[in-house]
């Protein structure tokens, strides 16, 4: 019995600590850096540190009932147990909780004060709009003078940001553990998130609700900004694109990428896939999954499903290595 408790205890103590050595990547909600991620966190400690202290107490007790007291308690310290320890004591613990969390709750549901931003999660990328009119539907075409982008969302540091999700086809979860809780991208209605940053940097998020067969590669990166860079960067979004005469141009009307895509100041104005007129502005490709380079333009377009299983696009392995070369150095050049 005594071996059997002692194990027990071990492995108590071994788990937890095995556990953490996880958290530690760059996409960790213990790494915060928003507002909603602080208390998230706090709610974390104080429920392990309530944890732990209840898992040391129950412990202690059965090696005191097992070792110290063998021959068992009376009937009236039996029932005294069983009360104080069986109910008055989680009751109190809970009611502690559930005071703590009604407290935090007002401050995490403050208005936004910042600007809001449409996401819609949509098998497996992310369509983004700025500067948003009122509510968006949640289909394919944007909200009324939405800015069009995608998998990549920039914000103001010490701004409350309004995220509106919505999506046309199945639950996605809108998850950026540095900055905020989970938040599920439902069809049929608009879901809010409200992202503050305490601080300027890239943070790493991901879909968290699986969603088919690309949904582990179905991420996207937050920029967090000043207010000033922020507002720069959105009006040169806004613009079209530097078009100039160029062959990979010509090439992406004539092979039908058009019919998905929009590239704004061409001819291009397709709504199934992301609106490419800044694309070789962003940091990835795919939603988060390639760096944007040339070669990995090329590269997409030529295997697609090879990389991305699951998406719409198909492989455009068929068009000659120097028309993917074009439409690759085209692409690239739409900062």
């Amino acid at each position: 019995m005594t071996r059997g408790i002692a194990s027990i205890i071990h492995a108590g103590l071994f788990l937890p600590v095995v556990s953490l050595t996880g958290c530690t990547s760059p996409q960790s909600a213990f790494d915060t850096a928003g507002t909603e991620a602080e208390r998230v966190l706090d709610l974390f400690w104080v429920m392990l540190t309530g944890a732990a202290v209840i898992w040391t107490f129950v412990m202690a007790l059965s090696y005191f009932a097992t070792r110290a007291r063998p021959q068992g308690f009376s009937d009236k310290i039996g029932v005294r147990l069983i009360i104080w320890g069986g109910c008055v004591f989680p009751t109190v613990v809970l009611a502690a909780l559930l005071v703590w969390g009604l407290k935090m709750m007002p401050e995490l549901r403050r208005t936004a004060d910042g600007p809001t931003i449409a996401v819609s999660g949509e098998r497996f990328w992310w369509r983004v709009a700025y500067n948003v009119e009122g509510e968006p539907g949640v289909v394919r075409n944007l909200p009324p003078g939405g800015i069009p982008s995608a998998n990549e969302i920039w914000i103001p540091v010490g701004e409350r940001t309004e995220i509106l999700l919505g999506s046309p086809d199945v639950i996605h979860s809108f998850w950026v553990p540095s900055l905020a809780g989970k938040m599920d991208a439902i069809p049929g209605r608009v879901n809010r998130l409200v992202l503050e940053p305490t601080k300027p940097g890239i943070y790493n998020g991901v879909c968290a609700e699986f969603c088919g067969d690309a949904h582990a590669q179905m991420g996207f990166r937050v920029v967090a900004v000043s207010a000033e860079d922020y507002a720069a960067y959105v009006a040169a979004q806004a613009e079209p694109a530097a078009i100039t005469e160029h062959p990979g141009l010509d090439l992406f009307l004539e092979n039908g990428c058009s019919a998905c895509h929009t590239v704004r100041g061409t001819q291009a104005n397709g709504s199934v896939g992301p609106d490419l007129t800044h694309v070789a502005g962003r940091r990835t490709l795919a939603a988060g999954l390639l760096p944007t380079t040339e070669e990995n333009i090329a590269a997409f377009i030529r295997s697609t499903d090879h990389i991305k299983p699951g998406v719409e696009m198909p492989s455009f392995g068929v068009l000659p290595e120097d028309d993917i070369a074009a439409i690759a150095e085209w692409l690239g050049s739409l900062e």
